[in-house]
């Protein structure tokens, strides 16, 4: 369909994280499957999965909830204070970065990798890419002075592309990185990578934020992550799993992926997991090991002129629902589908289906919009959308639960 072809032109987007190193060949394919988020093509990963709920919006390629409140004690020496200058900021947060080094084997094939990460607590837990350890059989962290500690999995998380793992002890000096608030995010203020590119431990990089509220791929399921923070901050492979910082020193997102535009290098656009994310699922990692995402059970895409042409619509706002889900929550609460096509300049599109413009009372401007209402609910909750079916406002009630597991879908 339409919504399911949309591709970045002249760009390639890898997720950023592992500088793999091949000692036998050793290739990890990823799964996609079917089922919720974003209809994203994913290379070169094992092709593009039907999904349910989202629009393709990048090409991306790997290189490499109802949770509590993130209980976590801020670093004595950033706490309240003001930094003069990015060596000052770098002076003051580095220790609180990691390199990560993983061996992968399966069978007789052995890969060697290595990401970033960063401390999030005194109990020695360590927030990174879920891409950085997935299929890990060994993982070392090598902290800012170069003691190396083996780690732990604590908790991943594939929608999201977090992961937590532990070690049993921090070396002197180490500290946690305190969590900032991503909603707060200005486009165009001055934030920080610091990682391990190419191998580079401790490298810094500065750049502005160059927008926010991006949906990017997961990279191995085709759910989207929501919020994305958007960087010109060199990423490069490496990087993934270290902390996207503000000149306060908070983390504001974890460095995910990058646009190259056909190299594997940093060609300006980066991607950052929103910290406001990881502080709902990093906790629940650590709790349980997983988290569940909210799901509605739906494939859409944002209004345009052409569909509001072909639906005889007065406004371009709102999320139009193409497909609904069989025994999904949207099929439980009623929302319809699209019934039917018209020609509209030598294009079929889609008409008749719901089109979403208010959850519990705020507007849907866009697909994107009804998907981060959905993802920042818990599972569980009760979703009140207005929606427009032939022209009339009607109110449609959902129950979301959990997404599919991967076996399901």
């Amino acid at each position: 369909r339409h919504f399911a072809l949309l591709a970045v032109v002249g760009s390639v987007f890898l997720v950023c994280a592992i500088s793999v190193t091949f000692v036998l060949g050793f290739a990890v394919s990823k799964w996609v499957g079917s089922a919720l988020s974003v209809t994203k093509e994913l290379a070169p990963a094992s092709g593009p999965g039907q999904a349910q709920e989202g629009v393709l919006k990048l090409t991306v390629s790997p290189t490499g909830a109802g949770p509590g409140e993130m209980q976590q004690q801020a670093s004595p020496i950033l706490a309240g204070t003001e930094l003069g200058s990015l060596a000052d900021l770098y002076g003051q947060v580095n220790s609180g970065v990691v390199s990560i080094q993983v061996i992968v084997q399966r069978g007789a094939q052995i890969g060697q990798g290595a990401g970033s990460g960063f401390i999030l607590d005194d109990q020695g837990h360590i927030v990174t890419n879920n891409h950085v350890v997935a299929q890990a059989q060994q993982i070392t962290v090598v902290f800012y002075d170069g003691t190396e500690a083996e780690a732990e999995v604590v908790g991943t998380d594939d929608d999201s592309d977090l992961a937590v793992v532990r070690v049993n002890a921090l070396p002197k000096g180490a500290h946690p990185l305190p969590l900032g608030d991503s909603d707060q995010i200005q486009v165009g203020e001055w934030v920080v990578a610091i990682g391990n590119p190419f191998g580079l431990g401790g490298s810094v990089t500065a750049g502005i934020v160059s927008a926010v509220g991006r949906t990017i791929s997961s990279g191995a399921t085709p759910f989207s992550i929501p919020q994305a923070v958007q960087t010109d901050a060199a990423i490069n492979p490496g990087n993934s799993g270290g902390p996207l910082l503000n000149l306060s020193g908070q983390v504001i997102g974890v460095n995910a992926q990058i646009a190259t535009g056909g190299g594997q290098a940093n060609a300006g656009v980066g991607f950052a997991i929103p910290s406001n994310v990881v502080r709902r699922v990093a906790p629940v990692l650590i709790e349980s090991g997983s988290y569940d995402w909210p799901w509605l059970g739906v494939v859409g895409t944002s209004v345009n002129l052409t569909i509001m042409k072909a639906n005889g619509l007065d406004t371009q706002q709102g999320a139009y629902i193409d497909i609904v889900v069989p025994d999904g929550p949207a099929a439980e609460g009623g929302l319809k589908g699209t019934d039917g096509t018209v020609e509209v300049n030598g294009l079929q599109v889609s008409v008749g289906g719901d089109v979403v413009i208010e959850a519990d009372g705020e507007p849907i401007a866009n697909f994107d919009a009804l998907l981060v209402a959905v993802a920042f609910e818990n599972v569980g909750d009760t979703m009140e959308l207005t929606v427009l079916r032939n022209g009339q406002r009607r109110q449609v009630v959902v129950n979301l639960i959990a997404r599919p597991s991967q076996s399901d879908r």
